[in-house]
């Protein structure tokens, strides 16, 4: 296997290393700085593409990817608005694109374990949710994406929460509070956070590096080569639910 790596900051080294290790090449690296160089051509030399770019840049960027006929796996956040378009694009142009909030299988069970104490919680009023997600001081995002998408798996199974908003949120509201920190080098720390009058239920994922988000990059990269559509890392791992005992 050949990866492009589509950014080349402190994701892609990680992803570069953790490659090294398992003997998969790297095709080729683009950043800003040599963005001119980029051809269909140079792209094709490439099984797949993994993306961890800028906000502002990576619909062109999986865009890119996809009108070239390259299968890319994005981890860029904060661009959610244009995400369901370039999804749209895959699917109509029988392309091959997966993206995640967050690549690493512990958060991945992470938000499988999220989805279902939610699914309890709907017949709980008494229990109130709210999330806490802590980042270091580069992340130009906030809330993080990984935070989003825990707090839209609560949304889809609580029936009496509507919507969320950045805290604090005042009491009595159908929203979901979610603190956003940013603090040192912390490479992720989430938690999700159950709470009545008589006692508190808590969900928490910590990240020690940043190697469990780039190996399961690899991973995902790994599976989507030969297939048609649009994915999660769910679909990588059997984490649909359906597929579980749950």
């Amino acid at each position: 296997m050949q990866i492009g790596l589509f950014g080349h900051g402190k994701m892609g080294k990680a992803i570069e290393q953790i490659a090294a290790a398992q003997n998969i090449g790297i095709a080729w690296r683009i950043n800003r700085e040599n963005l001119s160089t980029l051809t269909p051509e140079l792209l094709r030399q490439a099984d797949v593409v993994i993306e961890f770019t800028r906000p502002e840049s990576a619909y062109q960027n999986v865009m890119t990817c996809l009108q070239a006929g390259v299968p890319v796996v994005s981890g860029t956040t904060g661009w959610l608005e244009q995400l369901a378009e370039a999804e749209t694009w895959c699917t109509e142009n029988h392309g091959a694109f997966l993206w995640a909030s967050n690549f690493s299988v512990g958060v991945n069970i992470f938000f499988a374990l999220n989805r279902y104490l939610a699914r309890l919680m709907n017949h709980r009023p008494e229990y109130h949710p709210a999330i806490t997600e802590i980042h270091h001081i580069h992340k130009l995002d906030a809330p993080s994406g990984t935070a989003l998408t825990l707090t839209k798996d609560i949304l889809a199974k609580v029936d009496r929460k509507t919507g969320w908003t950045l805290s604090p949120t005042p009491p009595g509201t159908d929203n979901i509070p979610v603190t956003a920190i940013r603090e040192d080098e912390v490479p992720g720390t989430h938690t999700v956070q159950w709470s009545s009058r008589a006692d508190e239920i808590t969900l928490e994922h910590r990240a020690h590096s940043r190697e469990g988000f780039a190996t399961g990059a690899i991973l995902a990269a790994e599976w989507l080569i030969g297939k048609t559509g649009v994915f999660r890392m769910e679909d990588v791992l059997g984490l649909k639910e359906g597929a579980l005992p749950l």
